[in-house]
């Protein structure tokens, strides 16, 4: 039935997309192209301190492919600031049941907490951007020693045209040696004037360049002395942004993670926290969802 369900969500979310695609592309070509002349009130809104301010409840934490919770709902506040160009983000993820095999208890439920600095220009419809990102990592079991924190810098380049295509290049230079891009695509399609709907995809590549952190697994989900390269994990989501008053929206959403190859599948199950006593026993895909309070100033 689960599997069902997962083919089920990811079949109707694929005819959305190619259904309304046509629609999307005759509308985009009743644009006139009109050189890009920006007014007085654009140039001052240019120059003013924006942010948001958000939380978000959600019913399992999944980064990157790999499942960080389990069986318990999970809530991730933010906020973030952002003035010509340059923005700074802070990020953390409060575990309210974390996930134990033996039912230990752990010493504290707030597993992360991530910083984010970057730069974005826009250049006509392409945007390019880079950043930095640090993460703050608590321990992975009941009374464990905290995990070694993470640093990652990125590059992010981005049409703003059809599908909103965006490309980030991430590079780990602390701990876990590794490269992680991905390729996504998004559209948010007008319901009402308050509503709309947003479906995005994501794939997903991973070149590690450390066998100890990231092995490639073989078919019984262990590790290897080789390092993983190749196409990691794919992302399939809907959201209903739903605008409450001009600043303050509630977003519902609802999320698909899956391998995409086999040596991610046996990747995503050796990481995964489900209490099997074969690690290819574990689950290797995920749905999950919530509901995202955001306000923005």
């Amino acid at each position: 039935m689960k599997d069902y369900m997962k083919k089920m969500i990811t079949a109707v979310l694929l005819l959305l997309i190619i259904a309304t695609l046509p629609v999307t592309i005759w509308a985009e070509e009743q644009k006139p192209a009109v050189p890009e002349q920006k007014t007085v009130e654009q140039k001052q809104e240019e120059d003013k301190v924006t942010g948001e301010v958000a939380a978000s409840i959600l019913s399992a934490y999944i980064w990157r492919g790999q499942e960080l919770s389990r069986d318990s709902v999970v809530i991730q506040p933010s906020a973030t600031v952002s003035y010509r160009g340059f923005t700074a983000n802070i990020w953390g993820n409060l575990d309210t049941d974390p996930y134990s095999v033996t039912d230990g208890e752990y010493s504290s439920n707030y597993t992360e907490t991530d910083v984010t600095l970057s730069y974005t220009h826009k250049f006509g419809i392409v945007s390019a951007g880079a950043g930095y990102i640090y993460y703050g990592l608590a321990a992975a079991t009941p009374g464990g020693q905290d995990l070694l924190d993470s640093q990652e810098i990125f590059v992010t380049l981005g049409l703003d045209t059809i599908l909103a295509p965006a490309l980030t290049v991430y590079k780990e230079v602390d701990h876990y040696r590794q490269w992680y891009a991905t390729l996504g695509v998004s559209h948010t399609f007008p319901l009402h004037e308050k509503v709309g709907l947003k479906l995005a995809a994501t794939a997903s590549y991973l070149l590690s360049t450390d066998e100890t952190t990231y092995p490639e697994f073989d078919g019984d989900s262990l590790a290897t002395t080789d390092k993983f390269n190749n196409l990691h994990d794919g992302l399939i989501s809907a959201s209903l942004p739903i605008a409450v008053t001009g600043h303050l929206t509630i977003t519902p959403t609802v999320t698909y993670v899956f391998p995409l190859s086999d040596d991610a599948k046996y990747e995503m199950r050796a990481r995964g926290l489900q209490g099997a006593a074969n690690p290819s026993d574990k689950d290797s895909d995920y749905i999950y969802g919530g509901l995202t309070l955001s306000y923005t100033f």
